[in-house]
């Protein structure tokens, strides 16, 4: 089965959602052949070019929603770090050191429902600069309108983050200060002004491989063009704090059959990547990846791009720059 649907989505026919599950459904004893599927297909419409992008958190704490695995939520007991929007300087800084590490993507991210109109004007002097520094522009702000990703478009945002985190049916369950459609509103919004949307889930809270394959479906009828994959890594002071991170094998799963169901898209690996994996972390392109996050995440610890760039070598893969 697991060879006949690489056969399959190589010729250009899709998985239906019956078909996904039946493929997640496959034991362990099967996941060297998905694993290897899932490469081939990475392979055969990407090639063996990775694309790295960071992030810098512009904008830290206290957070009016309740979002379960968030540490920066101001419902949570984390402590995490509070300030204000970081400005443009400080934001540049990142981002060139992030350049020099072979960063092809380059976003930055504020905590909250959205920004006000100061620091959206804030945020947008800032794409402007890191546009004229040659990077890829992306921001990740919330949810904001029309019009707001317009004024972000027009000074220089070319991709637009909203992780939709989960599937709708599970969506409830982790947060309850907006809703499932508000993200869908964004996302379209974006997409209808030409803006390219980044948008996947955070794998590890609770959700059934039901889910998983629904938010799968979700992102691939809205045609988004990179799905990040998060796994969780539960925070002290999280409403999520009581969960055990995903095994190894699973986190790889999801990726595979991630591959599997949006074969021509960015599958990027984010938050958790060390966490959850551990030294097995390489095995992320092995199992169908194209893109990864490197250096930190938003409150927790990631790779430098110089190790993330020894991995490549290793790994017989090369950065993508172009």
């Amino acid at each position: 089965m697991i060879k006949e649907f690489e056969s399959r989505i190589i010729s250009g026919m899709p998985l239906t959602k019956e078909e996904a599950s039946r493929l997640a459904a496959n034991g362990p004893e099967t996941l060297h052949k998905l694993f290897s599927a899932a490469e081939n297909i990475r392979k055969f419409f990407i090639g063996n070019d990775i694309e790295f992008c960071a992030i810098v958190n512009a904008k830290s704490g206290g957070c009016s929603e309740d979002c379960a695995y968030c540490a920066q939520s101001s419902k949570s007991r984390s402590g995490v770090k509070i300030y204000p929007f970081i400005g443009k300087d400080a934001v540049m800084s990142q981002a060139l050191e992030a350049r020099r590490g072979g960063v092809r993507r380059f976003s930055i991210v504020t905590s909250g429902k959205k920004p006000g109109k100061k620091d959206l004007k804030a945020v947008a002097k800032s794409l402007e600069e890191i546009k004229k520094a040659g990077l890829g522009v992306c921001a990740s702000l919330g949810l904001l309108n029309i019009d707001e990703l317009s004024y972000l478009r027009d000074h220089g945002l070319e991709r637009y983050h909203n992780n939709l985190e989960a599937s709708e049916h599970f969506f409830p369950s982790i947060c309850s200060t907006h809703g499932y459609r508000e993200k869908i509103r964004t996302i379209e919004s974006a997409l209808s002004i030409g803006l390219s949307v980044c948008s996947g889930g955070i794998f590890g809270m609770g959700e059934s491989w039901r889910d998983r394959i629904d938010l799968a479906f979700t992102l691939r009828d809205l045609d988004v063009d990179s799905a990040p994959i998060n796994f969780l890594t539960p925070i002290k002071g999280t409403r999520l704090d009581h969960l055990q991170p995903l095994l190894p094998d699973e986190a790889l799963k999801v990726i595979s059959i991630f591959r599997f169901i949006l074969p021509k898209k960015e599958i990027r690996v984010c938050g958790g990547r060390i966490q959850t994996l551990g030294d097995r972390h390489p095995m992320i392109f092995r199992a169908g990846a194209d893109s990864v996050m490197t250096g930190n995440y938003l409150v927790t610890t990631g790779r430098t791009c110089q190790d993330d760039l020894k991995m490549l070598i290793t790994e017989g893969l090369q950065i993508r720059n172009g």
